[in-house]
């Protein structure tokens, strides 16, 4: 990530620039040690970021892909556990599978969905 990307962060569904906010204003209040992120109001899209700084977790989502996130977090946590696998282990097991980094708060809605069926078919 460039500075430049690190000062400005532009919605990828409206194209406009997102605000740097505290995660109070989505959530109510400030949750955790690092409570910064990026906002997008129009689209109600959003990324917290590393340690207070400008540098997000992942990528920018609305509130569909959210839900698809959440939900392959809950596909793939008990995954790794379950076989007493570290989690950066688990996610190695991904970048084998599909051929490419995974990382969920970077995954699109059908990566998603692959990781999910993954985690569903390897679990047994």
């Amino acid at each position: 990530m460039t500075k430049t990307q690190e000062e400005k962060m532009i919605c990828p569904y409206c194209n406009q620039p997102a605000e740097w906010v505290e995660n109070k204003e989505v959530y109510g209040k400030n949750y955790g040690k690092s409570y910064m992120m990026w906002l997008c109001r129009n689209c109600d899209a959003y990324v917290g970021c590393h340690q207070n700084t400008k540098k997000p977790l992942g990528t920018i989502a609305n509130k569909e892909l959210r839900e698809w996130r959440k939900k392959a977090h809950l596909a793939f946590d008990p995954f790794w556990k379950k076989w007493g696998l570290k989690r950066q282990e688990a996610y190695q097991m991904l970048i084998t599978k599909f051929g490419k980094e995974v990382h969920i708060g970077e995954s699109n809605i059908d990566e998603c969905k692959k990781i999910i069926a993954f985690c569903e078919t390897n679990y047994v």
